[in-house]
């Protein structure tokens, strides 16, 4: 148990602080908090006040070592059920009026305060009234997960994390409900030292998911805050090179055309061919600086509303002309009107498609599809190209870094449409497999964009102009 206790309250103290605007992480985070004050009960009974009684000094402590077990033990039992409750409303995505925002926490604490008011207190044996108690806190526990299950993904690339996150702390929490409530309650008591191996199970998961998907958007924020912060790096850095590019271009081209005027006046033809060498390759250092400094400087929002559906059509209509043996298909649907910089989702947009048709070489599919979540508007751009492996496909957001080789190209792309993404609030998500193509998702938040639908709505879905479309160009 001294494993599960320090175990599930580091547990805990990351996630109230790794994301503290989170609801779901701090009701999650509650549930580890409470699950560690019962292995602490635990601990204190089997270990610690054992111990204490050996080496002598157990009379001094043991009265307030007992009200800590006792409050720890108690605590426990009634906030977990209470806090993974709160926890799978705020998963499901409920939405809630400010006055139910109150109301419902307060409501679900009634049979807490009934508990501690009307049933007997705190021993050893029955730290609770678990003939009681069952009632709510199993319900609680199996009405939680019910609602963590039903919250299905809509896109696949939140499907691996959403799966992370069941497997992490359904099986615990379902578990805990029996071992904890479920048999005491027909007098099977302290069957909790069997929840130590599902526990232990539920905190390896949660640790593997940092790692790989995320758990409830932890990996995602970990790797925005470092390419936020190498972004910074790279514009601080190309501003600077491109401002001493600069200078030192502008004397090379200064004395390049005293140089050029002397050999013409001269009439040394060998002279003046070198110095256009010259004059041509400072200006390819200062174009080629300009770009990436284009390409990386903080951007400006200049925010106005527009059709995210028929920004999405216009950008891939424009590839008309390259798509060779590609067969193109749009889907997005005309009539979410949002408040956003349309050059600049645009430009976002277009890089991705460019890469997507780079990526295949001139032949298979790609789709460009804009959808919405009960939160969110996505644009997904989905390509039948080579794809990435993991570790590419880790790497594709860092500036500079390119699968293709020779030509101009900067690895900048995909930096780029995530800074556009960050600047309005959403993000950028890549899921790519070798040899099964990529699908990248641009999502906007809803509220961020003040996203508002002026289409019509027929039969509970929305119906609008400009839904599909399709074109291939055979070259």
């Amino acid at each position: 148990m001294l494993f599960v206790w320090l175990a599930l309250w580091c547990v805990a103290a990351f996630m109230a602080l790794a994301d503290r605007r989170s609801a779901e992480l701090k009701r999650l985070g509650a549930v580890a908090f409470f699950g560690g004050t019962g292995a602490l009960a635990a601990v204190l009974d089997d270990q610690f006040l054992p111990y204490l009684d050996r080496i002598g000094g157990y009379e001094r402590w043991e009265p307030l070592l007992y009200d800590i077990q006792a409050v720890s033990a108690v605590s426990s039992y009634y906030g977990i059920p209470y806090c993974f409750l709160l926890f799978a409303l705020s998963f499901g995505g409920a939405k809630l009026s400010p006055r139910l925002r109150y109301a419902v926490p307060g409501a679900l604490l009634v049979p807490i305060v009934g508990s501690v008011l009307f049933t007997p207190s705190y021993t050893e044996l029955n730290p609770i009234s678990f003939d009681f108690t069952v009632w709510w806190a199993v319900p609680y526990i199996v009405a939680g997960a019910g609602i963590v299950l039903l919250r299905r993904p809509r896109h696949s690339a939140w499907a691996q994390s959403y799966a992370i996150v069941c497997m992490a702390v359904l099986p615990p929490m379902l578990f805990f409900a029996v071992m904890n409530y479920l048999l005491p309650s027909l007098g099977m008591r302290r069957m909790w030292v069997y929840n130590t191996w599902l526990v232990g199970l539920g905190v390896a998961l949660f640790v593997v998911g940092l790692f790989t998907y995320g758990f409830l958007g932890l990996r995602l924020l970990v790797d925005r805050r470092r390419l936020d912060s190498t972004l910074r790096a790279v514009t601080s850095g190309t501003a600077i090179l491109n401002h001493a590019m600069k200078n030192d271009a502008g004397k090379i081209k200064l004395f390049g055309e005293k140089m050029k005027a002397y050999a013409e006046s001269t009439g040394q033809p060998e002279l003046l061919a070198d110095i256009e060498t010259v004059l041509s390759a400072s200006r390819h250092m200062q174009e080629m600086i300009s770009r990436v400094h284009r390409r990386t400087e903080d951007l400006a929002l200049r925010p106005a509303e527009a059709d995210l559906g028929a920004l999405a059509r216009e950008t891939a209509a424009a590839f008309a002309p390259r798509l060779g043996d590609v067969r193109l298909t749009v889907d997005a649907p005309d009539g979410w009107r949002c408040v956003l910089d349309r050059e600049q989702v645009q430009e976002a947009l277009h890089n991705l498609i460019a890469n997507a048709l780079e990526a295949m070489e001139g032949r298979g599919e790609l789709r460009v599809a804009v959808t919405e979540t009960k939160r969110e508007l996505v644009v997904e751009v989905r390509d039948s190209g080579p794809g990435m492996n993991r570790r590419e496909a880790a790497r594709a957001m860092e500036p500079f870094f390119t699968l293709k080789e020779g030509g101009t190209n900067f690895g900048l792309g995909l930096p780029c449409a995530y800074h556009v993404i960050r600047k309005h609030g959403g993000t950028l998500h890549i899921d790519s497999r070798k040899g099964a193509g990529t699908r990248v998702f641009l999502t906007f938040p809803k509220r961020k964009v003040r996203a508002r639908f002026v289409g019509t709505i027929v039969g509970g879905g929305r119906m609008a102009h400009g839904t599909d479309t399709s074109m291939d160009r055979r070259g």
